[in-house]
């Protein structure tokens, strides 16, 4: 068995528990084991892949992302963790005031559990000799939504975003990868059932089907992933004031409604110039009043020049709009084709 040797599976159920003590200790909401030797069916990302619909995403199909060897060899357990950031402020309805993601309202998730999930890294250093792991933000070659939901988190939403039953789908994932054998948690059970709100509301019907979204259609990667120099045509006309990222698939699902708790945490909190920014303003902003207004922000590596784009396309929907160009190019995209019905998938490309 990997890890300190000469433990018993009854000392590795202790070190497990005291594994999720501290992830609860140091603030973390949920916290789940799965095994590296039970992964998930990787067949819907390879589809999804073959489609297309990774678009200019290449770290999609990194190769570590299936084989987690590559990743850290000997890999036995990930230790899956979730952050729950929602705060109940309303997305303004003016027309004249742009649309930001709450994931980027507040302070630069990366920071907040990067910082938590650092002190769990370095108190199992501490605590198990044999330790060896890596840590990841959604900053590695790591598919953190299917092996949360191995991990007992919650299930992949029709929206392909991880649902879990005590805060929807308003949580951060974390993710360590670690060569002791901790004993796993119980995969989670889909619970969306009949329902088809996600797939209905999406304005550029980005979701083809049950979990299975289309990056070449969605606003979150057009605002957020995309270093194109303009937004297609078909996407700026229904980006219905979205700058930076998209929240329409999870504002109408049930699960956010009815569980949706707001976060204690004082760096989730909006920054007031977050919530209902002006478009025109933004349209015009400057490298220096982007830094000013977006300090330790996940919205950093968007930077001034695709926020100006971004703007510009919501501000002017039926054109394209060039990055960084105060005027508008009226230059015709041809629409996208329509993607093939793909089966239902547990994995794909939502930016966020």
């Amino acid at each position: 068995m990997a890890g300190i040797p000469g433990k018993s599976e009854m000392d590795w159920a202790k070190a497990t528990e005291q594994v999720k003590q501290q992830a609860r200790a140091l603030g973390f909401d949920k916290v789940g084991i799965a095994s590296a030797a039970n992964p998930p069916d990787w067949a819907g990302l390879r589809a999804w892949l073959a489609a297309g619909m990774a678009a200019d995403m290449a770290c999609m199909a990194d190769p570590r992302r299936q084989n987690l060897e590559l990743v850290l060899p000997g890999v036995q357990s990930l230790i899956c963790v979730a952050l729950n950031y929602y705060t109940p402020t309303p997305h303004s309805r003016d027309p004249a005031k742009g649309k930001i993601s709450r994931y980027a309202w507040g302070r630069d998730y990366h920071r907040v559990l990067g910082r938590r999930l650092k002190q769990l890294h370095l108190w199992m250093q501490a605590q198990f000799p044999d330790y060896q792991g890596r840590f990841y933000v959604d900053t590695g070659p790591v598919a953190e939504k299917p092996w949360a939901m191995q991990a007992g988190l919650g299930w992949i939403g029709k929206n392909s975003l991880l649902l879990t039953r005590e805060y929807g789908s308003w949580v951060f994932l974390g993710v360590i990868l670690t060569t002791l054998k901790l004993v796993p948690d119980r995969p989670h059970t889909a619970h969306c059932g009949t329902c088809t709100r996600c797939l209905e509301a999406c304005p550029t019907q980005a979701i083809v089907s049950p979990g299975v979204v289309d990056s070449r259609r969605c606003i979150a990667y057009h605002t957020l992933e995309s270093h194109a120099e303009r937004i297609p045509a078909e996407i700026a006309q229904n980006l219905h004031n979205w700058v930076a990222g998209c929240d329409i698939c999870q504002e109408v699902c049930p699960w956010n409604q009815r569980f949706a708790r707001p976060s204690p945490l004082p760096d989730f909190q909006p920054y007031p110039w977050n919530v209902a920014p002006d478009l025109q303003e933004l349209a015009r902003i400057g490298d220096e009043e982007f830094d000013r207004r977006f300090p330790a922000s996940a919205l950093r590596r968007l930077k001034a020049h695709r926020l100006r784009r971004n703007a510009q396309a919501a501000l002017h929907g039926d054109a394209d709009s060039a990055v960084g160009e105060p005027g508008l190019d009226r230059h015709r995209v041809e629409p996208l084709e329509q993607p093939a019905q793909l089966p239902s998938a547990t994995l794909s490309g939502r930016s966020e």
